[in-house]
């Protein structure tokens, strides 16, 4: 064995020289390293390699046991806007109840219902422009605090009212501006749950936005006809004869009735037979005491009057803010006018008897009101 060559292995046979093109052992490698390490080599060479085994993915959003699972982002912000949107709505109700009381949700309900109304045209009006919806959500609302918190109205004799059927109420007027028609309106609303259709004047209906706003609120022209075909309806219609002579006349006149005009509205009453109610008014008189009046600037503008109060236009704006007064209303007991004969409307001295009889029934229980209430303001 001292004088065998060694064969570097991987030399491809030749001594000091490795060609790098063989990738095996040569024959005498082979043979050194015994047969043992030829066996060894092919196990390794034959035995296949392990595939990487995958765990099953598990899917998303599930944690494994015992582990809690983080919320993904979309579905968390849900979550904070539904319970942010929970914490707002409970705090709407809370001032919802304590604003408008226990029934505030059924109130804010009827608003939104009644807005929606409309909003979409679904409401009716009849042939003279009366909106009963609007008359009753709206008009009236207003003027019912007016009329309990700030005048706090003391009504006598509303069992004067016929339940059914028509009636002219014949009412004093006073107080500069018309609120005495409108509280008038008002009280009758509340007492028989009758509407009042009120005769008012050219020029209500002349003024832009307000004449709309009273046709709505069941005003209609000051005419016979107009007062005829209402009263054969069964409708209440309200009358105010001393017209702008009486809501303008001086507060040193106050409570000195005026001339009722031609007495039109007797011979409406009688040609459709419906009784006459007399209403007396106390308090309107004080709300704007009138002192004097821009008579040169009324007639440039073409109206009856511009009212010059203790507060007005001294104060400018604050100055149309009514005072205080306190309220006294009496309907008095029904004129009938059913029994005349036929044709009693057209005699002239019987229409002027009977409203003189009107205007004289007034004027007698403004001075027993007056005498009645203790203070302007209490």
């Amino acid at each position: 064995m001292a004088d065998a060559d060694v064969i570097p292995i991987g030399s491809g046979g030749r001594p000091g020289r490795g060609s790098g093109r063989r990738t095996t052992p040569s024959a005498a490698a082979r043979a050194l390293a015994g047969p043992g390490a030829a066996k060894a080599r092919s196990a390794r060479t034959t035995k296949p390699r392990a595939a990487a085994v995958e765990s099953p993915a598990e899917p998303r959003g599930v944690a494994a046991p015992g582990v809690q699972a983080a919320p993904e982002p979309g579905v968390q912000a849900a979550a904070e806007t539904a319970v942010q949107g929970g914490q707002d709505f409970a705090g709407f109700e809370r001032f919802v109840r304590s604003t408008f009381g226990t029934d505030g949700e059924a109130k804010v309900a009827e608003f939104l219902a009644f807005m929606r109304r409309r909003l979409t045209g679904d409401y009716e009006v009849d042939e003279f422009g009366y909106d009963p919806e609007l008359t009753d959500e709206v008009i009236l609302s207003v003027l019912r605090p007016l009329a309990e918190k700030w005048f706090r109205v003391e009504v006598r004799g509303v069992e004067n009212i016929p339940d059914t059927g028509g009636a002219l109420i014949v009412a004093n007027h006073s107080g500069t501006m018309p609120l005495d028609g409108l509280i008038t309106q008002l009280i009758i609303a509340d007492h028989t749950n009758r509407p009042l259709r009120t005769l008012a004047a050219d020029l209500v209906f002349q003024t832009p936005f307000v004449g709309e706003l009273a046709r709505k609120g069941g005003a209609t022209l000051a005419s016979n006809d107009d007062a005829e075909r209402l009263l054969s309806r069964g409708n209440l219609v309200g009358v105010w004869p001393e017209g702008f002579k009486g809501i303008g006349k001086p507060f040193s006149e106050r409570y000195k009735l005026q001339r009722f005009g031609r007495g039109g509205f007797v011979s409406a009453a009688m040609r459709t037979g419906v009784p006459i109610v007399p209403c007396s008014i106390v308090g309107a008189e004080e709300i704007y005491p009138l002192v004097g009046n821009m008579a040169s600037l009324a007639r440039l503008l073409g109206v009856p009057y511009i009212p010059i109060t203790p507060f007005f236009p001294l104060l400018g704006p604050l100055g149309l803010i009514p005072l205080p007064s306190k309220w006294l209303i009496e309907f008095g007991e029904p004129i009938r006018t059913d029994d005349f004969a036929e044709g009693a409307a057209d005699d002239p001295m019987l229409v002027f008897n009977v409203t003189d009889q009107v205007r004289e029934t007034i004027q007698q229980t403004l001075y027993a009101l007056l005498m009645q209430r203790r203070s302007v303001f209490f």
